[in-house]
């Protein structure tokens, strides 16, 4: 079964442009990822790899501030807290992870003690909270 855009804006919380904005960035790190596998083809390190989904984040996290004190401003005050919290919360975790993998990979020999199970818990912990919004929004 397949979300419909409305819920997918309703359940992520994100608003529609931040959800292209994301799918292009992953786009974009993926042909990414297949010219860095492809040794002879580019060679780039991995923190310039993963610039695009740094990339996204940020203007997510302007959009979202803009978005939050229109909101305050037109009296959604209760709105605007709980979307800048949501949003803040689900890109802080997903930046951490996005971070922690691309040490892993940058630094292969330093990063011996960075196991994979702890780079990919920020996003076991955001399937919880995923899970719980999803409970609550009808």
């Amino acid at each position: 079964m397949l979300f419909s855009l409305r819920e997918l804006v309703q359940w992520l919380g994100f608003s529609t442009f931040e959800l292209f904005l994301h799918l292009l960035a992953l786009l974009v790190f993926s042909m990414l990822v297949a010219l860095q596998a492809d040794i002879d083809t580019l060679s780039l390190s991995w923190w310039l790899v993963f610039v695009p989904l740094f990339a996204a984040d940020g203007l997510s996290t302007y959009f979202t501030a803009i978005v939050s004190i229109r909101l305050y401003q037109e009296n959604e005050k209760r709105l605007a807290v709980l979307r800048l919290l949501w949003v803040l919360t689900v890109l802080s975790l997903k930046l951490v992870c996005e971070v922690l993998l691309c040490q892993k990979l940058a630094e292969q020999e330093q990063a011996r003690d960075l196991w994979f199970g702890l780079i990919v818990s920020p996003l076991f912990i955001l399937l919880q909270l995923l899970m719980i919004r999803a409970c609550r929004v009808t």
